[in-house]
């Protein structure tokens, strides 16, 4: 079968740069698509050819979770996309389909399970604790970055993985290089990857031979019936673990807290009823936009119909949480935040085959962070006015670059 892409009419298609960063404020590009039109043609800023993108919550399940919609049939294929390179690499668990894609996905969800999740929790407290013990004495106002969202989920994840204090800074400047829009920064971005693989290589490598009690370890050692995980699967596997473990909640950390102070009403309710922290936090997942565009394109593997549009074999599929999350089919009054909502359904972690693996402790990180914040300082604020927060607008995540705090 030819997985060759058709033509479209340019009439019918959306120039998407997706590169809206006023803040957090959701793309109006994306809303247009999600009420004028939900599956459409598009194109991006990089990449051949043209995509289709699914907006509405149900289509956009049906899209992840049905078989003839492969990742892995793009690999090779230079798809519309954000940035200048492909992230995921070919080996990479985000690019598997089923059932390579189970199998792998099955030795490390061992490390991500609600009970696993729950052994950490006692020491991202105290790790938390720490942080703000840190910013307190440091005094306001505090750079809430600085002090917690770029050092509580890159600590957990490498304290998972058995990575060297030393090492964490290097391996977080290659994350974010990765992340770059730009078309200048893509040797940058080349370089980066090349330099988390082979670090990965030789980590990987070493716990094979000499394992210890980490999840590294345990992915290096564990069999699927007679088979370990190959080298590269391994080395790339350490890498999506790395990135994925820290990059979204770092992120989220400080969009989470510059709504609540920028929501005071909302941020009221819940400091009157600190019980709601685990909904509010759901409801603040659906509600945040927290990267730009889209993600990683699927390709049709034969001719499928969405809602009466014909998408064909050899066709690519991207699809939007982001609108998902905002369908009013789904939810009601989609553009408000109501922290008492409760949306444990949002697609926040994606949806489907490709559900994020670290849910669990993203949540748990969540909870942990700003409940201990908004009760360690219960009147803080932004220390400088809405419109002076720098954000970044580089990369794919939106994002602060500092929060200055106060209390």
């Amino acid at each position: 079968m030819s997985l060759e892409p058709s033509v479209s009419s340019a009439a019918d298609v959306w120039h998407c740069p997706f590169d809206h960063a006023n803040g957090l404020e959701f793309d109006p590009l994306l809303k247009r698509l999600l009420t004028e039109a939900p599956i459409a043609r598009i194109r991006m800023p990089y990449g051949d050819g043209e995509a289709w993108l699914v907006t509405r919550y149900d289509d956009v399940r049906f899209v992840t979770s049905d078989r003839r919609f492969s990742r892995a049939a793009g690999i090779g294929r230079d798809l519309p996309r954000m940035t200048p390179a492909p992230i995921a690499q070919a080996e990479a668990i985000n690019l598997m389909d089923p059932p390579e894609h189970n199998r792998l996905r099955r030795l490390v969800a061992a490390g991500f399970t609600n009970r696993q999740v729950e052994r950490l929790r006692p020491s991202t407290q105290r790790t938390v604790n720490a942080l703000l013990d840190d910013m307190a004495e440091s005094g306001a106002p505090a750079d809430l970055v600085q002090h917690l969202s770029a050092r509580l989920p890159l600590t957990t994840i490498c304290e998972l993985l058995d990575i060297p204090a030393d090492d964490r800074a290097d391996l977080r400047r290659w994350a974010m290089a990765m992340m770059a829009v730009g078309v200048a920064d893509r040797a940058a971005a080349d370089e980066a990857k090349s330099e988390l693989r082979s670090y990965f290589a030789d980590l990987t490598a070493r716990r094979r031979r000499d394992p210890g009690e980490d999840l590294l370890s345990s992915l290096a050692t564990a069999r699927d019936g007679a088979e370990l995980l190959d080298e590269k699967e391994l080395a790339v596997m350490g890498m999506v673990l790395l990135v994925t473990g820290h990059d979204t909640t770092t992120y989220q950390l400080s969009n989470i807290t510059h709504t609540l102070l920028t929501n005071p009403e909302q941020l009221a309710k819940l400091r009157a009823e600190p019980e709601l922290l685990p909904t509010a936090i759901e409801e603040l997942l659906r509600f945040i936009p927290f990267r730009q565009g889209v993600g990683i394109a699927r390709v049709a593997t034969e001719d499928v119909t969405i809602d009466g549009v014909t998408v064909r074999a050899g066709e690519a599929v991207h699809v939007s949480y982001l609108a998902a999350n905002r369908d009013p089919a789904k939810y009601e009054r989609p553009d408000e935040l109501d922290l008492t909502r409760g949306t444990p359904h949002h697609m926040a972690f994606g949806s489907g085959t490709h559900h994020c693996l670290g849910s669990h402790l993203a949540r748990m990180e969540l909870c942990v962070a700003i409940g201990t914040l908004l009760e360690r300082f219960p009147r803080l604020r932004l220390a400088v006015p809405e419109h002076e927060i720098d954000w970044n607008t580089g990369s794919i995540w939106r994002y602060p670059q500092t929060l200055p705090v106060t209390w």
